[in-house]
């Protein structure tokens, strides 16, 4: 119990610090101007003030250390802090303020054109009389700066205007800076009207936008904070703003069509960038007419606009990101005196302050990804991509209403030998990079194949810090549009046309290492389909490998084995998808372990560097080396072999075991779809039974022969999975009198029945069966329109179906009935 209260008042506490933390920055950066300047004697805040201007604040430790404010230079000051003052021949500002009523202390705080119209409108007898005040008292610079025409009708009319002027930037309690709080709202002295206050993480504290640029100035009956505006009444919210203000006509049209206007007469603190009408005039015509013509993009792009939080421009002392209502962000910063957006200088007027926010006039539309068609979201490194999309006519099959995906490399990916090729062959290179279907990034997965609208099937190759597809890795930088994704790579996207045997045997670099696959019989392995990385050497790895050297190599094929299935590995790993400077521990076929590194956009493997990379097969990817590959660990017990490895590798020790042997590697290590299967042996010398119902495939069968244990499977499109399991061996010698044998059988029980679609009934199956042998595990009685499929357990050898071919349609007799047809298919 007693743990349950500490831990229970600590994590009071905590938050109580945590609350009252998030709401005293002004106090916070004050601390550190103190620290900064400690060497100035006691009670010294050192301030920044912007060159050419008269603006000095309690600088963060970002601007503090630039050296500038808002991208200007700015010089340092040192200044006596809030509260405290100079006395002659002592170092620092020892001494403390009087403290006096707040009348009084407008004067101590430099404010004397506020303690002046406080004298001439009557206010003076109220703010020196008992109460407790919170007075945001406009600097003298505040006052000269103010519109002369407000200016001159305050003064004109002392009594009320003036009066009430200045009692609105009263609040009837005393209010310290770390009890203003981001969001709050005070109610002023004058008809309650709101005060909006906002309190930064940098320190600054705005009340409707203006910055206390001296705060915490205690008074006898209050305290006193001097804001470098003057303060005008705030009671119209944005939407009413807009509705009235004819320079937001357009924006306005947008906000009704898109229904986000009544988003902004709610309560609450947003900030709006509004675009003018000039802004909207200067888009493309089609571009605005499609917009508008889509309340989706309508709405995107006019949320893009709203913040979800009060940004005043005087808070705003650097570049920050914010998220917009859209939920895509925008760079908020500042340059001098100006407002960016984006890094833009786009805002015309700043700081209108509404009862639910602040509007921020801005000459520019920001239209947001999510409005823009997938062609538009090329940015400046994508424009040989997206300017060549546009000149060979593709851009126009990327409809509005359409799904695409833009894989765009980037410009320095095309070469002057891919823009000089022949513009048929390059809009085919182009058609490559797009996908006709809408994909993101979180959507890839490693395996999966996407097409393309040239008919390609493209796949992807997901890895620990990369996404490839093909040859090519992504960059940082996708981006959703409308109407689809784009990505980003480094390189044009080559899909792989030939499998590895057939790259390896167009190369005349690699006859030697190709010669040596084939005495291994491996060649299999590199034509069939797959998932393989493939280390090859070029025949320059093999100089000073005579005729005899390769006899005896290849006469030790457990050896030979060994060493060419050290240069395979089970997967695809593209060169580039590894994370830079970072080892990467590859399990070869053979058993051992390769090193893998990128360094400088190289690939080394043990430490070698591959001469070229990334060339891509239908079943899998090569890198080319110049050395043959050994693994380090694995000894040698052959004086021959011996001798002939060290002439070709010098690179490294190898290690000298005598007799010992290397270990045989079967060929099993290799499946075509490995598919465990769930068909079981049934061995019986009576008539085979019924064992499972299953869907109609169309067709007429083929027959393959199979390995023993191997699993096959075949995917019917738009049909069942079939899975076969050879049970016995059937050895080379009787395979093509097995095909044969098969071939005769299936005619033999094949019937065709003229009529009213008579089938064949069970006793008639077994009798055929038991004409046809007993080679078979599986029959399938075939029916055309609603049929069954029946399958039999007969005795031994399980085969494999081929793609099926269509069936033919029925046909009719002379007579006019229809001809039905019964089959029996062999699988």
């Amino acid at each position: 119990m007693k743990i349950f209260f500490l831990f229970t008042f600590s994590t009071f506490l905590l938050s109580a610090f945590e609350q009252a933390t998030a709401s005293a920055h002004y106090d916070k950066i004050l601390t550190h101007s103190r620290i900064r300047a400690r060497d100035q004697g006691p009670n010294v805040c050192a301030l920044q003030q912007v060159m050419g201007t008269k603006k000095k604040y309690f600088s963060t430790c970002r601007n503090w250390y630039q050296g500038a404010i808002c991208g200007k230079k700015a010089t340092v000051l040192y200044e006596c802090c809030p509260g405290y003052m100079k006395m002659d021949g002592t170092r620092g500002c020892p001494a403390v303020a009087p403290i006096d009523h707040v009348y009084g202390t407008l004067g101590i705080v430099g404010a004397t054109s506020t303690q002046q119209y406080s004298d001439i409108s009557k206010l003076r007898e109220e703010i020196e009389g008992r109460g407790s005040f919170t007075f945001f008292a406009p600097s003298n610079e505040a006052w000269e700066q103010l519109n002369s025409e407000i200016h001159r009708n305050l003064v004109d009319n002392v009594n009320i205007e003036l009066y009430n002027a200045l009692h609105h930037h009263m609040v009837n309690k005393r209010m310290l800076t770390k009890d203003l709080k981001n969001g709050m709202t005070l109610v002023s002295m004058y008809n309650d009207q709101k005060l909006l206050i906002n309190h930064y993480p940098n320190g600054v504290v705005t009340v409707n936008c203006a910055r206390i640029i001296h705060g915490n100035q205690i008074a006898t009956n209050g305290v006193v904070h001097v804001i470098d505006r003057v303060l005008t009444a705030v009671g119209n919210t944005i939407q009413d703003f807009i509705e009235v203000e004819d320079d937001l006509s357009s924006l306005r049209a947008a906000a009704i069509t898109s229904d986000v206007l009544d988003i902004l007469g709610r309560p609450g603190h947003y900030t709006l960038f509004a675009p003018t009408n000039e802004a909207f005039e200067r888009l493309p015509r089609g571009v605005l007419e499609r917009i508008m013509g889509d309340k989706v993009a309508s709405e995107a792009l006019v949320k893009f606009h709203i913040l979800n939080t009060l940004q005043c421009s005087e808070a705003i002392t650097g570049g920050a990101v914010y998220e917009t209502l859209e939920g895509n962000t925008v760079e908020v910063g500042c340059d001098g005196e100006s407002l960016t957006v984006n890094g833009v200088k786009m805002v015309k007027r700043k700081d209108i302050v509404t009862s639910n926010g602040v509007i921020h006039l801005i000459d520019e539309v920001l239209i947001p990804d999510s409005a823009k068609q997938v062609i538009e979201l090329g940015g400046a490194q994508q424009t040989t991509f997206t300017d060549l999309v546009a000149q060979l006519g593709l851009a126009s099959s990327l409809r509005p209403e359409g799904q695409y995906t833009l894989l765009a490399p980037l410009n320095g990916a095309f070469s002057d030998d891919t823009l000089r090729m022949d513009q048929r062959l390059l809009k085919t290179i182009l058609q490559n990079h797009i996908i006709k279907v809408k994909v993101g990034l979180n959507e890839l997965y490693n395996g999966q194949e996407l097409e393309t609208i040239g008919g390609k099937l493209l796949r992807v190759f997901v890895y620990r810090t990369a996404v490839c597809i093909e040859n090519s890795c992504m960059v940082r930088g996708s981006k959703e549009g409308r109407n689809g994704f784009i990505h980003i790579f480094r390189q044009i996207i080559n899909p792989a046309e030939k499998t590895l045997h057939e790259m390896l045997r167009n190369d005349k670099r690699f006859s030697v290492f190709l010669s040596l696959v084939k005495a291994a019989d491996l060649d299999d392995v590199l034509s069939r389909p797959g998932e393989w990385t493939l280390f090859v050497p070029t025949n320059d790895a093999f100089k000073g490998l005579t005729d005899d050297d390769k006899d005896i190599l290849i006469r030790d094929k457990n050896a030979l084995r060994n060493i060419l299935l050290y240069h395979l590995t089970q997967g695809v790993f593209i060169g580039s998808g590894f994370e830079p400077g970072v080892t990467n521990i590859l399990k070869t076929i053979q058993g051992g372990k390769l090193y893998l590194k990128t360094v400088n956009d190289t690939l080394l493997v043990n430490e070698l560097k591959s001469r070229e990379s990334d060339l891509m097969a239908t079943n899998g990817v090569i890198h080319v080396i110049d050395k043959l590959l050994y693994p380090a660990d694995l000894p040698v017990g052959n004086d021959q072999l011996l001798t002939i490895l060290k002439k070709l590798i010098k690179y490294i020790q190898i290690k000298f075991v005598r007799d010992s042997t290397f270990k045989e590697i079967p060929l099993t290590f290799y499946k075509i779809n490995i598919i465990e299967s769930n068909v079981q042996p049934i061995i019986r010398k009576e008539d085979p039974s019924i064992t499972q119902l299953t869907k109609l495939i169309e067709g007429e069968p083929e027959f393959k022969i199979v390995r023993e244990g191997e699993t096959i499977t075949k995917v019917i499109h738009g049909g069942p999975e079939i899975k076969y399991t050879r049970i016995t061996a059937g050895g080379s010698d009787n395979e093509e009198k097995l095909k044969k044998l098969l071939e005769e059988e299936v005619t033999k029980v094949t019937k065709f029945i003229e009529g009213d679609g008579h089938l064949l009934e069970d006793e008639e199956i077994k009798r055929l069966l038991q004409g046809a042998g007993t080679e078979y595990t599986k029959v399938t009685k075939v029916i055309e329109g609603e049929p069954q499929i029946i399958e039999r357990e007969i005795k031994k050898v399980h085969l494999e179906e081929a793609p099926v071919r269509r069936v033919q349609p029925t046909r009719r007799t002379q007579g006019g009935a229809a001809r039905r047809r019964t089959r029996l298919a062999y699988s």
